[in-house]
């Protein structure tokens, strides 16, 4: 039986040790920005995209030290974008992860500094030579990472959250296109990395990629559930605030109950769609099912 929890805090634990030796505070007067970063990205959470990346690269026998690497650099641009969502230009939130968010810890411009310096650090850390792939493995690497953050992944995502609180006409599918480029393209490249890094087939690339999106779309209805049914001092970050903006969600658009029975059905296709790989997906499989029952 996999015991997720620890695994998971494992993987968080050795993601942290490498960003810490990655994002080393400098002398100078830039050291500001430096702290703000570590601040953001050495805070805690789940590490999901981390577990992704070394659980993928796993299938293919590709050694953890040098996957933690594309696992970190995964981690800074998901810190990123929380930093910058967080911003009072956008949903001005107060808290993250426990503890107050990079704006209200720092200032509002140190914050915009600090997501940048995250987003831009995470580039450098996969096409140097430490990484340890050969070149054509870390442009493939890094050209992936560029589209599933960038505007046609989680920057368009998020420009369509924006649109969410206004736009009255906002149905099912374009809910769910919002959450595959905001949330899922992250997840996507997480789970592709392992086979680009260990040279896996297409065939197993696409398996990974109908994982990922199972599984992100399984992930954000379970977040929308803990921001109607969640407890603020355990979700670490404030909640209701869909629901007091009237944002289109999968809440607002299927109810709770129906809500809840899609996100264990797509829990379920996630795990399907790893039929062919063998007890080394285990791990990815339960993280599908834990996904969805979680209270943070």
């Amino acid at each position: 039986m996999v015991d997720l929890v620890r695994e998971l805090k494992e993987t968080a634990k050795a993601t942290r040790n490498t960003i810490d030796r990655l994002l080393k505070v400098p002398n100078g007067m830039e050291k500001r920005v430096v702290e703000a970063m570590r601040y953001s990205v050495l805070a805690g959470g789940k590490a999901l995209r981390p577990f992704m990346v070394l659980e993928s690269a796993k299938l293919f026998d590709v050694e953890q030290e040098r996957a933690l690497r594309v696992a970190a650099a995964l981690e800074m641009v998901h810190c990123y974008s929380l930093i910058h969502d967080d911003l009072p230009a956008m949903d001005n939130d107060d808290m993250r992860r426990g503890q107050p968010t990079c704006h209200k810890q720092f200032d509002e411009a140190t914050a915009i500094l600090a997501g940048d310096g995250l987003l831009t650090r995470a580039f450098g850390v996969i096409s140097s030579d430490e990484c340890l792939f050969e070149p054509q493995i870390r442009c493939k690497l890094i050209h992936r990472l560029a589209k599933a953050a960038g505007m046609t992944g989680m920057i368009g995502g998020q420009m369509m959250d924006i649109l969410a609180e206004t736009e009255e006409e906002m149905k099912l599918p374009d809910v769910i296109r919002l959450q595959e480029l905001k949330t899922g393209c992250l997840f996507s490249f997480a789970c592709e990395s392992g086979a680009v890094m260990g040279k896996g087939s297409l065939e197993q690339q696409q398996k990974l990629r109908d994982y990922a999106r199972h599984f992100g779309l399984a992930f954000q209805i379970a977040d929308d559930i803990l921001d109607v049914e969640g407890d603020a001092n355990v979700v670490g970050k404030a909640v209701r605030k869909d629901l007091d903006a009237h944002k289109a969600t999968f809440i607002s658009l299927l109810g709770l109950e129906k809500a809840k029975e899609q996100a264990r059905l797509l829990s379920q296709q996630a795990v399907d769609s790893l039929a062919g790989f063998d007890g080394r997906a285990d791990n990815l499989r339960e993280l599908a099912r834990y996904i969805v029952d979680r209270k943070s």
